[in-house]
Parts: C-alpha cells; sequence; structure tokens
C-alpha cells in the first residue's frame, strides 16, 4: 500500500495478514498489517495496531489502534489461544470446546 501509515519492518508482528474491512454499506477484502507494540522505554500499555490495505470507497486510510494494560493483553492472548486450538482441531478434523 502506497502511504502506509504504519512502520512495517522485520519486528513488525504480522507484516501480511488477510483482512477485511467492513462499513454499514460496503465491505473491501485485501491484506493488512497487525502488530503489537510497547515503548522502548518506560511502557505504560500495549499497543495493539490494525493497517488495512484494501478500503471501502470513502474510507480513508487509518490505523486502528488499543492500548491495553498488561491483563488486558493477557487476556486477549490467551482468548486467541483458545480460538487458535479450536481452528486448528477442525482443520485436523478433530473438534475441541
Amino acid at each position: 500500500m502506497v502511504g502506509r501509515l504504519m512502520r512495517v519492518n522485520a519486528y513488525t508482528t504480522l507484516d501480511l495478514v488477510d483482512c477485511k474491512v467492513r462499513t454499514a454499506d460496503d465491505e473491501a477484502t485485501g491484506l493488512g498489517v497487525a502488530n503489537a507494540t510497547s515503548a522502548r522505554e518506560d511502557p505504560d500499555c500495549v499497543q495493539l495496531q490494525f493497517e488495512a490495505d484494501g478500503q471501502p470507497e470513502g474510507v480513508t486510510g487509518h490505523v486502528d489502534e488499543l492500548e491495553l494494560d498488561p491483563e488486558q493483553a493477557r487476556e486477549l492472548a490467551a482468548d486467541l489461544e483458545t480460538h487458535a486450538d479450536k481452528v486448528e482441531a477442525a482443520q485436523a478434523g478433530g473438534t475441541e470446546d
């Protein structure tokens, strides 16, 4: 994407991830960037950032960012692990609750 707002480098968490941008009126699919980071010095939160390459018409390029305290970051990470296990089990032909 030309004019990307997020910096993408070797430390970016996911530099190419499939994504979907939905608005009340439109939807676009494409690639995006997802990154988890914190300040180098005296961090006060975990930042989860996302920028999509494909934007529906009328939606300007932007970065969505969550600021999470350590407990929220761990809760999100645990939920991601749970759903990753569920998807892996389904893809392997098994079931997992």
